[in-house]
């Protein structure tokens, strides 16, 4: 044992040393071609070689040193401040290291501006973190071994603490959910190249099924019921409550808190991650213990807000910052030529993609995808039992540039690499991993409901009710769980004041849309208002929505209204499935469970939807958009290993609503871990279980 760690020590030694001469030789390298960066005494040009080299050995000894020792405390003491300021502090704070590192030289020999630093040192800590994970990676067997350290620790305090750890031997389980891919368009991107890992674990390690959503086909319902089991009364992505006269928002804070909240209390669980757990960019944080940009808690303030932990574990090292930036701008880049190259080719169909649009878009596919899996990654190397990232990168691009465009398919290659990613890390974690991906719903393309017919649903509802219409069409902004990922890594205020939020009583009806699906409430009719009601205060409104050729149907009180006066009662047997036959299987079913529901809008209204072509209109500012009922955005993908069992579709041919799927992934967590411990309710008001002590 004493000679094992003596070669692990000896080992480690090399590495460093290895590390240094590369840092050294890169610090040669610059003080060669950048002029305001110098390893020479002011005024002294007859250095020799040899003191140049001994002053770029000491200034790189020295930055390496203050990098280990200072920067870990220097942003653990910045993680309260937002996240992507955190990442734009990096390059700074890290020229300020290296300025330190440059003034401790002997004779004032080294020497730089201070906008050269922080090219410097962003150089330097991105080669010295390239070279320590060349060498670490070669040293396969001394990896191990520290890995099976690390494992060993863990299982030793969850024993001294008496924690539900998991048991010894037991696999773990990752879920990996890619937002947004349906069922068909992962087929065609595995068969087509795009994603060959995918591929591979399709014809030899895994095993693929479509499953059919709710109504609402959108992260906040399906997310909800996989991770805590009910997505009950979630009728849309934002919906109005009468008793409390507010919007509802999945993608707002404290909505996403007050719906989990609402969900632990029917279920009497906390939810799927409750044992072991790990949430990482998720709207909810399903119990676990372990959150990193979970939304659900990030509206809580001060230290207690774990869920920005991730940023601080990605951030920490200073590699990361620069790879990432990189990255950033790379991507911001690349969405402003595509968006030009397709409005000169006049693409149609097309939404606007200028203002914020390219940052956001750079922040879900680099900055959210880099530290969720960064942070799985972690999970895995510290053994957790479960884990469940969401990776929503294709889903943001798809909504502007179209489920099929080129856009969104090299968005998809992008994520198989972190896959492949993933799965390598897997190969050297402390336990067994089973590896199970799935998606919360697919996207239906199409035009939007403005541009085909050149008002919104809100102007449409208007001219039904004898209001008075904007001569200028608006139009419906787009929510999307990477806009409230971006407000909260910038602290930026989440309740807006505004008359989306908390719309005023009045004869104004309250419009709002969900993807292809729009929910019309009248704020002055207590209660849930009856058709007849509803005709008594606007006769022409019903009429007038139904017979709109962008419309597939509404439901008003239990009954469903369709194109040319047709109707049926959702209580009449077949009724309901005759009329909504064209969306497909289980429509009807799915919108009898929604009628149920105590939220539910006065008016619910689903868009057009066209078999032959598979497209919606959406009341938002997409053309690619899921929410409602119609194509492929109703039908998501399961995708399991081999060593678990086939899910059970009980009681008829397929999976139907995410609370089904939280049912299969519980059965799986039961299968390699035995029973998960169900947590008491209700929980506390902000929506979630206190966490317990980080491992």
């Amino acid at each position: 044992m004493l000679r094992g760690r003596w070669r692990s020590a000896g080992g480690a030694l090399v590495r460093i040393v290895l590390v240094w001469a590369v840092s050294t030789l890169t610090m040669l390298a610059l003080a060669g071609i950048l002029p305001d960066f110098r390893l020479q005494a002011v005024g002294d040009d007859h250095d020799s070689i040899t003191q140049i080299g001994l002053t770029a050995a000491i200034g790189a000894g020295a930055f390496g040193l203050l990098s280990a020792l200072v920067w870990p405390v220097v942003v653990r003491a910045l993680l309260l401040v937002p996240a992507l300021v955190l990442g734009l502090l990096v390059f700074f704070l890290n020229g300020s290291l290296l300025l330190i590192a440059l003034s401790l030289i002997p004779a004032g020999r080294g020497e730089a501006a201070p906008e050269t630093a922080v090219v410097v040192a962003a150089v330097m800590s991105a080669v010295a973190s390239a070279t320590s994970t060349a060498l670490a990676v070669r040293d396969d067997e001394a990896y191990r071994r520290r890995l099976y350290r690390l494992a060993d620790r863990r299982r030793r305090r969850q024993r001294r603490d008496a924690g539900p750890g998991a048991g010894e031997g037991a696999p773990g389980l990752v879920f990996l959910q890619l937002d947004g891919v349906g069922y068909e368009m992962l087929r065609h991107a595995a068969g087509s190249g795009l994603m060959p890992t995918v591929a591979e674990w399709l014809d030899r390690t895994h095993r693929i099924r479509s499953w059919r959503t709710d109504w609402s086909s959108q992260t906040g319902a399906s997310q909800l019921g996989i991770l805590h089991g009910s997505n009950f009364d979630v009728p849309a992505f934002r919906w109005y409550e009468k008793d409390t006269g507010e919007v509802v928002v999945c993608n707002r804070p404290t909505s996403a808190a007050e719906l989990q909240r609402r969900a632990v209390e029917r279920t009497g669980n906390g939810g799927l991650l409750v044992r072991d757990g790990a949430s990482r960019g998720n709207l909810f944080s399903g119990g676990a213990g372990q959150l990193a940009l979970v939304l659900s808690v990030s509206a809580r303030r001060g230290p207690g807000n774990r869920s920005r932990a991730g940023y601080f574990a990605y951030f920490s090292d200073p590699a990361n910052a620069v790879r990432t930036a990189l990255s950033f701008t790379a991507e911001v880049g690349r969405e402003i030529v595509q968006s030009v190259r397709g409005r000169l080719r006049g693409d149609r169909p097309r939404v606007a993609r200028g203002g914020l649009y390219p940052l956001i878009r750079a922040f879900a596919t680099v900055v959210e995808r880099d530290v969720v899996v960064a942070a799985v990654i972690g999970d895995m190397l510290a053994g957790r039992a479960a884990v469940y990232a969401d990776l929503v990168a294709y889903d943001e691009v798809a909504h502007h540039s179209g489920p099929r465009a080129r856009d969104a398919e090299q968005v998809l290659a992008r994520l198989d690499r972190s896959l492949a990613l993933v799965a390598r890390v897997a190969e050297h974690a402390p336990r067994a991993y089973r590896i199970v991906l799935l998606s919360d719903h697919g996207q239906s393309p199409g035009e939007t409901f403005l541009a085909r017919y050149g008002l919104t649903l809100k102007d449409l509802v208007r001219v039904g009710c004898g209001l008075p219409v904007s001569r200028r069409a608006g139009r419906t902004s787009s929510g999307a769980e990477a806009r409230a990922a971006v407000r909260a890594a910038l602290h930026r205020p989440v309740e807006e004041e505004d008359e989306e939020v908390r719309p005023g009583r009045g004869p104004d009806p309250v419009v709002l849309a969900s993807g292809n699906l729009g929910l019309i409430s009248f704020p002055d009719l207590p209660g849930r208002a009856s058709r007849e009601r509803i005709e008594r205060a606007y006769p022409a409104l019903l009429a007038t929505l139904a017979a709109h050729p962008g419309i597939g149907f509404l439901l008003v009180d239990g009954v469903v209204l369709g194109p040319d006066g047709a109707e049926a009662r959702l209580d009449v047997p077949g009724a309901a499935e005759a009329l909504l036959a064209r969306f497909g299987p289980g429509a009807a079913q799915a919108v009898r469970r929604t009628d149920a529901f105590p939220h539910v809008a006065d008016v619910m209204v689903n868009s057009a939807y066209d078999p032959r072509t598979g497209a919606v209109h959406a009341f938002e500012e997409q053309i690619g958009s899921h929410g409602g009922l119609g194509g492929e955005q109703g039908h998501p993908f399961l995708m399991w290993p081999v060593e678990l069992s086939e899910p059970d579709p009980e009681p008829g041919p397929e999976l139907v609503g995410a609370e089904a799927v939280h049912a299969v992934l519980r059965d799986w967590l039961r299968e390699v871990d035995g029973p998960q411990v169900p947590v008491p309710s209700p929980l506390p008001t902000a929506g979630v279980a206190p966490p317990p002590p980080a491992p």
